[in-house]
C-alpha cells in the first residue's frame, strides 16, 4: 500500500457514468489497456481459424510463446503509462490476503468443471512432443500465464473496464467507489470470457473484490499469478492440459 493507507476509511458514493456529448467513448488511457487485451484474444481467434484449417501441432503450440511475447512487449512499451503499476507497496495484510485468495481460487477452479458449468470446449495447451513433454514450452506457459496474463488481464478488467462502465474519465475514480452495476457487469464477462465460466465467474468476483477492497491493483495482480501459476503446476502434474 502507499505510505497514507486509508482502506479503511468510508467508501464515497458510487460515481454515476457521465459521457457529455461528443466525448470520445476511449480516451488514450483506455486504449493502453485495451490493445495488450485486444491482441491477446486476437491469437485466441487465430489459433481456432488455424485449427479449422489443419495446421500442425507444431505450429498451433508456439502461438502461444509469440502471443504472450508480444503482450510483454506492449505491456513494457506502455508501461510508464500505467500510472496503478508504478509503485509496488503493499501491506503486509493485503499480500497474506491476495495470496490465501490465489489458492482458493486455484482449488476451485479446478473444482468447478461440471457439465453444466462450461460453455463451449477448451483444446487446452498440450505441450507433449511425440508423446514427451517439451520443458521450454511449459516454462514459457507457465512464465506467461503467471506474470504477463495477471497484469495484461488486470489492466483490462478491473483498472480499466470496471472503472469505465461508471465513468469515461475511469482514471478518476477510485476503486471503492465502483458501483454494484460496474462490479457485476465486469466479473460476468470475465466469466463468459473462459470456458469454466462459473470458475471465471467466482474469480472475478474475488479479484475484483481485492482491488476494490485494497485499492491497490497489485494485489488483484498478486492473486492472479499465484492462481495461474499453481494452475500450470497442477496441469503439469496431473496432465490435465485441458484446464490450460
Amino acid at each position: 500500500m502507499s505510505e497514507h493507507d486509508d482502506r479503511y476509511a468510508t467508501p464515497a458514493a458510487p460515481r454515476v457514468a457521465a459521457k457529455p456529448g461528443g466525448a470520445p467513448m476511449f480516451n488514450r488511457a483506455a486504449w493502453l489497456r485495451i490493445l495488450p487485451f485486444a491482441v491477446y484474444m486476437a491469437f485466441i481467434a487465430i489459433a481456432e481459424l488455424l485449427t479449422r484449417a489443419g495446421a500442425p501441432p507444431g505450429v498451433l503450440r508456439w502461438l502461444y510463446p509469440l502471443k504472450v511475447g508480444l503482450v510483454a512487449v506492449l505491456l513494457a512499451l506502455f508501461w510508464r503509462r500505467y500510472e496503478e503499476l508504478k509503485r509496488f507497496s503493499l501491506a503486509p495484510a493485503a499480500i497474506l490476503t491476495a495470496l490465501a485468495t490465489g489458492i482458493v481460487v486455484l482449488v476451485l477452479w479446478v473444482s468447478l468443471d461440471a457439465g453444466w458449468m462450461v460453455v463451449g470446449a477448451s483444446p487446452g495447451y498440450d505441450p507433449r512432443v511425440a508423446g514427451r513433454i517439451d520443458w521450454l514450452l511449459v516454462a514459457i506457459r507457465i512464465a506467461g500465464a503467471a506474470l504477463v496474463v495477471p497484469i495484461m488481464e488486470e489492466l483490462f478488467w478491473r483498472s480499466f473496464l470496471m472503472r469505465w462502465i461508471d465513468e469515461l474519465d475511469f482514471q478518476t475514480v477510485e476503486p471503492p467507489q465502483l458501483s454494484l452495476k460496474s462490479f457485476s457487469i465486469a466479473v460476468l464477462l470475465f466469466g463468459f470470457e473462459h470456458n469454466l465460466w462459473l470458475a471465471g465467474i467466482v474469480a472475478g468476483a474475488a479479484y475484483s473484490w481485492l482491488y476494490m477492497r485494497f485499492r491497490n491493483l497489485w494485489t488483484p495482480i498478486l492473486a492472479h499469478a499465484v492462481t495461474n501459476g499453481l494452475l500450470g503446476l497442477w496441469v503439469v502434474q496431473t496432465g490435465n492440459w485441458s484446464f490450460w
